[in-house]
């Protein structure tokens, strides 16, 4: 299959130009390989041959051996490679000299340097719309800007958005079909129960909790649920759950990237509103929600409340991928009054940023667009952090448009990067 474009392609060139080396991290199956692949000069996978595993602990001068950049892929297999790579950064004094890539993060190991100086880090994430195709990207959302209107036609319906949450964006199902789809992630989460926390991070569990779990995660995505309702929800009847055995479960979850929380938004503001710091659920992609509930298309469709939770999921992976072209964060806003914005992009350059409402439907834009106009205008400090740069309500609709206050509605269908 030919390598299709990905949001992260440029900031990898950047990253090797300024780097000797650069990490990217993310969950599996979500194209890294490829990515590494269509940028390195040579490579070992260390995830093909138990014998390389072997010869990069023994000797992994002779693994890094080759044309430059030369790609280790699933280098956690053998941990002491990041020592060998930082030291030979330090010989060499050249940028570009290594790829890694890893579908999970060691334990911390004292020994091993954090690489500072030497290895960028590069998160990975199951494709974005605009990534398999299915929005045109005829809007940049990192050229969004308040007062230049904006135009343009998403051609996904309804149903299209839910068939896109249910598949996911693996690259490995471009060419599937939903039913397919559907299996694929199904069997992706009962390997994450059964075999992949405990091989690859070295978690004793209970595959069944994990489960529950994970089901647990799906029920509340987009939410900001604590470790004691969800040690409540996953309890087996007339038992109990610890919160610190749900703590371990999702940092566990985190490891091997399939859990991606969304933090608070730290910021000066100018009211006496206090933040909120608790972060948002988000799974890796909204496709492992709904896996691990069991919700296929029609019964997604049929469930327009659930549907916005995980709506908001996918656009929020979306807005990862596409800002983080630009070296873009994203965070969450709430307040001790209540006032609540989905998605808060921050860029590196002039502390710019931008803030961002999900609407599945067009019923409560106008009440998206009254959040954001009460955050941009009477909560956030503006001599400290400045102007945002947009904002936007992304919607599940059919038409891009600017209301007169200034604030963007742009369809998911339409947004690119």
């Amino acid at each position: 299959m030919q390598y299709k474009c990905r949001a992260v392609d440029s900031v990898l060139i950047e990253l090797l130009e300024a780097m000797g080396a650069v990490l990217i991290e993310g969950p599996r199956g979500c194209g890294k390989t490829s990515t590494a692949l269509a940028k390195a000069a040579s490579h070992v996978r260390l995830d093909k041959s138990p014998s390389m595993v072997q010869l990069a602990e023994l000797n992994p001068s002779e693994i890094l051996k080759g044309e430059t950049p030369r790609l280790i892929d699933e280098w956690q297999l053998a941990p002491s490679i990041w020592n060998a790579v930082r030291h030979e950064i330090d010989d060499r004094q050249q940028q570009g000299q290594f790829i890694l890539s890893g579908s999970s993060s060691p334990n911390i190991d004292e020994k091993r340097h954090s690489g500072v100086g030497r290895i960028a880090r590069l998160r990975m994430r199951p494709m974005a719309l605009v990534e398999s195709g299915a929005s045109s990207g005829s809007i940049s959302l990192n050229q969004l800007s308040i007062g230049e209107s904006v135009s343009a036609t998403s051609k996904l319906g309804y149903k299209d958005l839910a068939e896109q949450a249910v598949r996911g964006g693996w690259p490995a199902l471009l060419e599937a079909g939903t039913r397919q789809a559907i299996a694929f992630n199904r069997s992706y989460c009962e390997n994450l129960y059964e075999a992949e926390l405990e091989a690859v991070v070295g978690v004793r569990h209970n595959p069944d909790a994990v489960r529950r779990l994970m089901s647990s995660v799906a029920r509340n995505i987009s939410s900001e649920a604590t470790l004691q309702n969800l040690a409540k929800d996953i309890a087996p009847a007339g038992a109990s759950t610890e919160p610190k055995t749900v703590a371990t479960y999702l940092s566990a979850l985190n490891q091997v990237f399939a859990l991606e929380e969304l933090p608070a938004w730290s910021v000066s503001l100018r009211s006496r509103s206090r933040l909120r710091t608790s972060s948002k659920l988000h799974l890796a992609d909204p496709s492992l929600a709904c896996a691990a509930l069991g919700v296929g298309v029609d019964r997604l469709s049929n469930d327009p409340e659930y549907f916005g939770q995980v709506f908001e999921s996918m656009v929020i992976r979306d807005l990862r991928t596409l800002a983080g072209a630009d070296f873009g964060r994203v965070y969450h806003y709430r307040d001790n009054t209540g006032l609540e914005v989905d998605a808060i992009i921050e860029y590196p350059e002039d502390s710019k940023w931008a803030a961002c409402e999900v609407k599945l439907g067009s019923s409560r834009i106008a009440e998206a667009e009254e959040s954001l106009l009460k955050l941009a205008n009477h909560r956030v400090d503006l001599e400290k952090v400045g102007k945002p740069a947009f904002l936007a309500v992304i919607t599940g609709t059919e038409y891009a448009y600017t209301l007169p206050s200034g604030v963007h509605v742009v369809p998911l269908g339409v947004l690119g990067y």
